[in-house]
């Protein structure tokens, strides 16, 4: 939002009793501040019961001397972009038609936590991310974009998963970095998802693991260079 411009952003936490405020009260709440422009999608509904819409803050903005934007829906394909379209395009693992819609590469932010550092062993650290209740694209091994504290950006490999082969129980996102970094226990890392490489799966042994995972981060090497070129 910074990088947009807004120098102030105030997130209204949504609740049962905030629900049951009527429109033409939530309206004077809101103006009780020197409210200039409030824009919205000329589709949008508010207040309890979806009582309130475009047609009232007309009415409201020339009542309390505000200035409406009703914002037309943003089309893609002939059908309007929503939320729920975008999370079942990020679901059914077509990040494509996510990244267009979007405006930017689909991406989850998380909190690296320590794991059984069990990547390590076979010559492939991976940072642990919790990602909370973000809308997570199929299982698998992708090639990433990650974005680091800094703001800088690596390369990566990741496998979304259980990690059957060592008999995990939860889904975790582990993420190998292709460049080494400094220790990150405890940051924020953005997972940015480029391209789904194969399915997860189970492996006979720790050694034709190491060998999947040798080939998943020379292939995804390749696919972010021919990415990075435009090929």
């Amino acid at each position: 939002m910074a990088e947009l411009g807004v120098q102030l952003f105030i997130p209204i936490h949504f609740d049962a009793a905030f629900s049951q405020i009527e429109a033409a009260e939530f309206i004077q709440r809101l103006t009780v501040a020197p409210i200039r422009t409030i824009a919205v999608g000329e589709d949008w509904r508010f207040g309890h019961n979806r009582s309130g819409d475009a047609n009232f803050l007309r009415a409201e903005a020339v009542r309390r001397g505000f200035q409406l934007e009703a914002v037309a829906p943003v089309m893609h394909d002939g059908e309007r972009i929503s939320s729920t379209r975008i999370r079942q395009a990020i679901r059914d693992g077509n990040l494509s038609a996510a990244e267009q819609m979007l405006g930017r590469i689909y991406g989850v932010c998380g909190v690296v936590i320590e794991g059984k550092k069990l990547g390590r062993t076979i010559g492939f650290p991976t940072a642990n991310l919790q990602t909370g209740d973000a809308q997570l694209p199929p299982d698998g091994v992708w090639a990433v974009q990650v974005r680091l504290p800094d703001g800088t950006y690596q390369g990566g490999v990741a496998n979304l998963g259980t990690r059957p082969t060592v008999n995990g129980t939860s889904k975790l996102l582990e993420v190998h970095l292709f460049d080494s970094c400094n220790d990150l226990y405890g940051k924020e890392l953005e997972i940015g998802f480029r391209k789904h490489l194969r399915p997860e799966c189970k492996f006979e042994s720790i050694d034709s693991l190491k060998a999947q995972i040798q080939k998943d981060a020379s292939d995804a090497r390749e696919i972010l260079e021919n990415l990075k070129s435009g090929s």
